[in-house]
């Protein structure tokens, strides 16, 4: 099954997390529309990661709604084929090679193809020369690249980054960039959690801000002027 294309939104609704009684995320909403590139910025601990994994359907909510399409949330088989996230950690085996990894990845979903899809990963991500090494060999930014490979080997619609350029040499991050241009298109969602994120003002649509559990502002980045207190935040976290 495909979800029709019109139909791609995120949508949030009340959403709460708790940790050992302490509500992280407090009665959070937020809706992400088609062709949006949206940057999630907040202070250290906020919560960011949490939305984001709520997102991935890698941590359950203890209260409230997250629904992608219009269907169920993550939680939907369907629904997570079109999710696509990196993480704080890279999500591969070590002991792997970048293609093996792949490859693993590949029969995971399943996905028809798979030589075709890996290699045009590997080249478009600039892993064919490395991609029979061990992934333990591999430094910082090759490692990130994988990351991406394996996030987007199968099209997702949606994609989730949680701080992508933290330890990225400038070279690295260079190239995230233009992944980053390259992969925005009318027909997906970004959703990109950066503490830092001037650099990224010039490529995203949209700036969430996260504070006390919810979304305290959620403006296109041309309408930045027009909210003094988050524009001066981004100032500050420079």
């Amino acid at each position: 099954m495909t979800f029709p294309p019109e139909l791609l939104r995120i949508d949030v609704h009340g959403l709460v997390k708790r940790y050992h009684r302490h509500p992280v995320l407090n009665q959070l909403s937020l809706t992400i529309n088609r062709g949006d590139f949206c940057l999630l910025v907040g202070d250290n601990g906020v919560g960011k990661t949490t939305l984001l994994r709520t997102l991935a359907g890698l941590v359950r909510p203890s209260q409230g709604a997250v629904t992608l399409y219009g269907a169920d949330g993550p939680s939907n088989p369907l629904v997570r084929r079109e999710i696509g996230y990196v993480g704080h950690q890279p999500m591969v085996y070590q002991d792997l090679s970048a293609y093996e990894n792949l490859l693993h990845s590949a029969r995971l979903y399943p996905l028809e193809n798979r030589e075709a899809r890996i290699s045009q990963a590997l080249q478009a991500l600039g892993l064919v020369a490395h991609q029979h090494q061990p992934v333990r060999t591999l430094s910082r930014g090759l490692l990130q690249r994988l990351s991406l490979a394996r996030a987007t080997l199968h099209q997702p619609s949606i994609l989730l980054f949680d701080e992508p350029y933290t330890s990225l040499d400038q070279e690295a991050a260079g190239f995230l960039d233009r992944f980053l241009q390259n992969w925005h298109r009318p027909d997906r969602i970004i959703l990109l959690a950066a503490h830092r994120p001037q650099r990224l003002l010039t490529l995203a649509s949209h700036v969430a801000w996260l504070k006390d559990g919810r979304i305290d502002v959620h403006i296109p980045v041309s309408a930045l002027a027009e909210s003094p207190e988050l524009n001066s935040y981004l100032g500050e976290v420079t």
